[in-house]
């Protein structure tokens, strides 16, 4: 089981801006403040208008190179501008209503942290060497005379000793800060596969006690999410679980391959491990091919963002992909995190400020449990139910009608997408690669 208790982001629909490409910053670090983090500002207007009420910002603090690779915690990386210009864009963001979400990037730093930098000239004079994984007998790729546990294998990116508890008073101290001096509203943690579980049972103490409501979500891939999503730990975990069953339903016209992981993981059975869970939801992000360009059919894109926001979770939108902006992982990932003039609007952007609007405004497509009373290969129904309210998610992937019939238990219904209303009644009739979200009534 998840964690029940109620979270102002069980509610939320995310938008993501990858700071440092977003606003055209230059890949290393040259020391130059420029302040380019006030191009949120102008964005503003655009995120209220799809209908997010959440902006996840991936690394906004003093790095290396690409924002995971940390200096300072408590500074706004120069490239971006200064603290007092990041505070102005969390005080737009919460006039607007909009919540604020850090990446925490807490697992590792980078090789310019100056304790890490410290351990490095000093070695066992340093008050630092036990903050590190070290080796003083080894080397390290960059010959510093000493060996020390990177990430996965990346010595750019050095680990961190959670179980020091310097080290976790170091990291809760800067937590606090952002909270003090930004407002934020939650955190993002990085790998948070790779995390101790007693830190993390700290930090979720520890922002518990600043901030009621304070929303921690954690970057997992695989494995039992409930080891990490409980009421101890993190409220929310990445959902990449059903992330390639999103698109791939679509590619293979396969539409048993998502609803069959949404059904096991979701359902109403007691042995459905994620049952009551409440996990970011997305079709793409920085990391991943842009879903514009990974579907071989591109009237599928606005089906998939329809499915996205009526099944169980929070959906998360990448900035950019709300009017098909392409790119593919195997260009680098700076192609995935471009800066854009100005943000767009089309019918996909429409599309997808209706499927928020209806997502915020509905309990059941928050809370509700999952059935799937019609499934084929080439469409599907999911039936959404929470608390007397029925909602149901209606998706045909195919170039030719459909009728879908199945017993509604209502006659009625409001289309949350279109505004019109649906009659149940001699069956459901659902046109070539169209989508609805039907609130019975």
């Amino acid at each position: 089981m998840g964690n029940n208790n109620t979270n102002w982001g069980y509610e939320a629909v995310f938008y993501q801006i990858y700071p440092l490409g977003f606003c055209g910053a230059p890949f290393e670090n040259d020391g130059v403040q420029e302040h380019r983090i006030l191009k949120v500002l102008d964005w503003v207007d655009h995120i209220k208008e799809l209908g997010c009420n959440a902006v996840y910002f991936s690394p906004v603090f003093e790095s290396d190179t690409h924002g995971y690779n940390t200096r300072d915690y408590s500074k706004i990386d120069c490239r971006l501008g200064t603290n007092e210009d990041f505070k102005k864009v969390c005080d737009a963001l919460h006039e607007q209503g909009i919540k604020v979400v850090l990446d925490g990037v807490f697992n590792h730093v980078g090789r310019g942290f100056p304790q890490f930098r410290d351990v490095v000239e000093k070695r066992w004079d340093s008050p630092y060497k036990d903050w590190f994984n070290i080796n003083f007998d080894g080397n390290s790729n960059y010959n510093d005379g000493l060996w020390y546990e990177g990430w996965e294998g990346h010595y750019d990116l050095v680990k961190l000793n959670l179980r020091n508890p310097a080290v976790a008073d170091h990291i809760l101290n800067a937590v606090k800060g952002w909270i003090e001096e930004f407002g934020i509203d939650g955190i993002r943690l990085d790998v948070a596969y790779c995390l101790d579980f007693d830190f993390l049972k700290r930090l979720r103490s520890f922002t518990d006690s600043l901030k009621e409501d304070f929303f921690l979500v954690g970057e997992l891939l695989h494995g039992d999410y409930s080891r990490w999503v409980n009421p101890e730990m993190l409220h929310s975990a990445t959902n990449y679980e059903c992330y390639k069953g999103l698109y791939s339903s679509f590619n293979s016209m396969n539409m048993f391959e998502i609803c069959h992981s949404l059904k096991n993981r979701f359902g109403p059975e007691n042995w459905c491990q994620y049952r009551g869970m409440h996990l970011l939801c997305f079709a793409d992000n920085h990391d991943v091919t842009r879903v514009a360009s990974i579907l071989t059919e591109p009237r599928h894109l606005p089906l998939i963002y329809t499915l996205l926001f009526g099944m169980p979770g929070i959906p998360c939108v990448y900035y950019g992909s709300e009017w098909g902006a392409k790119a593919e992982k195997k260009d680098g990932d700076p192609a995935l995190r471009p800066s854009f003039d100005k943000p767009e609007s089309n019918e996909l952007t429409a599309h997808i400020a209706a499927l928020a609007k209806a997502h915020r405004e509905t309990k059941a497509l928050c809370y509700g449990d999952i059935k799937i009373p019609v499934l084929t290969n080439k469409q599907c129904v999911l039936q959404r139910d929470f608390e007397g309210q029925r909602v149901f998610v209606a998706i045909n992937a195919d170039d030719q009608p459909f009728t879908a019939h199945f017993d509604a238990g209502y006659g009625l219904a409001d289309d949350l997408v279109t505004g019109e209303t649906h009659d149940f009644g001699g069956g459901s009739e659902l046109a070539p690669y169209s989508s609805h979200i039907w609130l019975c009534k």
